[in-house]
């Protein structure tokens, strides 16, 4: 990792943790608001020491544009849980085959940038 790409990533850490710390809910209610302080904050560490090893510089783009994506879109709906994604159920398809190898397929492409991490921690 660059010094400059190490900068950048502990200066998005330190931003979650400033967001956390200023976070208020929707609702308004002082223990729906620390509850989703104290998500961020566990969500932010989990994924952050999570992704301390990554050695990989597109894959380190990667992260960080997940984690600009998760701020922007917490901040501007009011909500630090991720949205869901409306995906066509799966039930459509056969158990097996080319149908389901494709529709998994387009699942996973269709997957919002802000949801890769969110799976794989939760």
């Amino acid at each position: 990792m660059t010094p400059a790409t190490r900068q950048e990533v502990l200066g998005l850490y330190r931003k979650v943790l400033r967001i956390a710390r200023t976070w208020q809910s929707a609702s308004g209610q002082p223990e729906e608001t620390m509850r989703e302080k104290e998500y961020i904050r566990n969500e932010a560490r989990t994924l952050f020491r999570k992704n301390r090893n990554v050695t990989d510089p597109k894959l380190i783009k990667q992260c960080i544009e997940e984690c600009e994506a998760r701020i922007e879109i917490g901040l501007h709906y009011n909500i630090p849980y991720p949205r869901p994604i409306h995906l066509p159920p799966m039930g459509l398809a056969h158990k097996q085959g080319r149908t389901l190898r494709h529709q998994e397929k387009l699942r996973k492409i269709s997957k919002p940038i802000y949801l890769k991490s969110h799976d794989e921690v939760s």
